[in-house]
């Protein structure tokens, strides 16, 4: 007889598709451990079929527009802070997509958002990123900013799409039909895909930006109005990549 460390090694071992044969192999087994790697195992089984009802309700209207042919998801990262680029990204999945986790970014941990940027770099149609910078946002404001790199993560796609799923906005100047989605993020495996890739590339940026300016602690709040960022304006003044417009109540 296997002792309960052997068992539970081939458990630790096995990809969740597995579970159901290992446990079936054990379930004779009447020794406690062994019937607590059994119902550790099926609480498994039960987090991944809860995720992969979510998922496939996430698909709701890529199943509505597929007909159309290319589905491609937009976010932005980045309308909030006091510093850095507004960046938007634009993802097309493929039909058969069975990734599974995707959702609004927010709603992730660093660590998942990372995870899950490769996975949809790895198995997406098609990625594109657009960037806003600092000053372009102070000169035709936030919004209108947002917009011109929605168009631009719009046009580095390596082909092209025939529907737009939007995160709550329609873009003005696209051909491309459009449907805005409110909260999309969270309701679009498209949109939230575009909604990590977009956090995801401006998260890297601003850690970048720490670097260069470790002064400010971009790396920790990312550009927005932490207390300590704050703090950091008042003391050493605005950097480069501040936006003047966003930061006027801070600095005299």
């Amino acid at each position: 007889m296997k002792s309960i460390q052997e068992i539970r090694a081939e458990f630790q071992a096995a990809a969740v598709t597995e579970l159901d044969a290992l446990c079936a192999v054990y379930i004779e087994d009447e020794r406690k451990g062994v019937q607590a790697l059994i119902g550790k195992a099926k609480k498994q089984r039960e987090r991944l079929e809860a995720e992969r009802a979510r998922t496939e309700k996430m698909k709701a209207y890529e199943y509505q527009y597929e007909h159309l042919g290319y589905v491609c998801g937009i976010d932005e990262a980045g309308r909030g802070p006091l510093a850095g680029p507004v960046v938007a990204g634009a993802v097309i999945l493929p039909k058969d997509c069975g990734l599974l986790y995707l959702n609004d970014s927010k709603q992730l941990s660093e660590k998942k958002r990372e995870e899950l940027y490769d996975v949809i770099m790895e198995n997406a149609v098609s990625v594109g990123v657009g960037f806003a910078s600092p000053a372009r946002i102070d000169e035709i404001n936030i919004l209108q900013a947002t917009y011109e790199a929605m168009r631009e993560a719009v046009s580095k796609l390596t082909v092209r799409p025939q529907i737009l799923l939007n995160d709550a906005v329609t873009i003005p100047g696209m051909e491309i039909p459009q449907v805005p989605i409110i909260k999309g993020d969270a309701k679009s495996i498209s949109i939230a895909a575009a909604s990590i890739i977009a956090k995801v590339t401006r998260d890297r940026l601003m850690r970048e930006y720490d670097k260069i300016m470790p002064e400010y602690g971009f790396a920790s709040h990312k550009g927005y109005g932490a207390a300590s960022h704050i703090e950091a304006i008042r003391k050493y003044g605005p950097s480069p990549i501040h936006r003047t417009t966003f930061i006027k109540n801070f600095i005299t």
